[in-house]
């Protein structure tokens, strides 16, 4: 037993010492969001004529997630930690693929009812979610910056926001902006990413609750992991 935890052990420091391909967290950022903004931008322009308001909003709030996303936030960024190729590739597919889901779905196949107007309250409601979500995002994403603005390179505690009650609130921001996508949208790509948005960044959230645990004995011990009050 002990020759085969051994020889694990060999094996696991050996794959450490592998090199694996990277680039900078920022560029690998600023290209694998570029697709999500560029190929909706693209639907919106080419068929501007022919969009209804409502499926030119919907358009218009999932481009303004991604400008922040793909233009603001990568170069935003203080770790210098760099990004594995593969991790950046998948990324790239996924945003490549979800660009167009969302850009041909609501510029050509979405069905559109006679009574096109922004007057419902479910569209609101959506609406309001949305840009809830996103300020909390954003705002969770300065704070987390902020920890680093000296120049140090340690990890720290965050405060602020909804930091003091869950500890992914950057996380459960961004699930919100999706879900109020989806209640606004009503359409197959807006629920599909707001649930697959939700099942990646859930148990991240639970991750980073999990190491702040243990790495930190001060941690508060009433904050949540990723929704106030609840988990």
């Amino acid at each position: 037993m002990s020759d085969k935890r051994s020889q694990l052990s060999y094996i696991f420091n050996d794959l450490q010492l592998i090199q694996v391909p990277s680039l900078s967290s920022k560029w690998a950022w600023f290209i694998q969001e570029l697709p999500s903004l560029c190929i909706p931008l693209y639907f919106l322009f080419v068929n501007f004529i022919n969009l209804t308001f409502t499926s030119t909003l919907i358009l218009v709030v999932f481009c303004l997630h991604y400008l922040n996303r793909a233009l603001i936030y990568p170069f935003l960024i203080k770790s210098v930690q760099s990004t594995p190729l593969h991790i950046f590739l998948l990324s790239f597919i996924f945003c490549l693929i979800n660009g167009y889901m969302q850009g041909a779905w609501h510029s050509h196949l979405m069905y559109i009812s006679v009574i096109d107007t922004l007057l419902c309250e479910v569209k609101l409601t959506g609406v309001l979610v949305f840009f809830t979500g996103m300020t909390i995002n954003i705002k969770s994403d300065s704070l987390l910056r902020n920890l680093r603005k000296d120049g140090n390179r340690g990890y720290k505690i965050p405060y602020g926001g909804l930091f003091n009650y869950i500890s992914g609130a950057n996380f459960f921001g961004e699930c919100v902006e999706w879900i109020g996508y989806a209640i606004f949208a009503r359409t197959l790509p807006a629920f599909a990413f707001a649930f697959f948005t939700l099942c990646n960044l859930a148990p991240r959230a639970y991750q980073h609750h999990t190491w702040y645990h243990e790495h930190f004995y001060n941690y508060p011990k009433d904050r949540k992991a990723f929704i106030p009050f609840v988990i």
